[in-house]
């Protein structure tokens, strides 16, 4: 069943100015903070975002992958989801995964 905030976003009881969007980057991960895991070298790294335009997508997944030992190397794509949290007051990122791969 649908948290009740999810009802009142698709309703417009609850307005927001963000979107929701999955980010998929390809870099490289080096030495990650704790509590992110990921072998260096080649990886993918997702995250789930409420952005204010599509263009801010780089700004946060740069910005976060950063501070957490992700560097994006490569393209970025967006995808538009359907959110599991709800929006805040301002931009945020949440569910960040890494997948390695080897470069061939």
């Amino acid at each position: 069943m649908e948290n009740n905030w999810k009802l009142q976003l698709r309703y417009g009881k609850l307005q927001t100015a963000f979107k929701h969007r999955t980010l998929l980057a390809e870099g490289v991960a080096n030495e990650m903070k704790e509590g992110f895991l990921c072998r260096p070298g080649p990886a993918f790294m997702g995250i789930k975002v409420w952005i204010s335009s599509d263009e801010e997508a780089a700004e946060i997944i740069q910005s976060i992958g950063t501070k957490i030992g992700f560097e994006v190397t490569g393209d970025i794509q967006i995808f538009d989801t359907e959110p599991l949290q709800p929006p805040q007051d301002k931009p945020y990122g949440y569910d960040i995964n890494f997948t390695p791969f080897e470069k061939i």
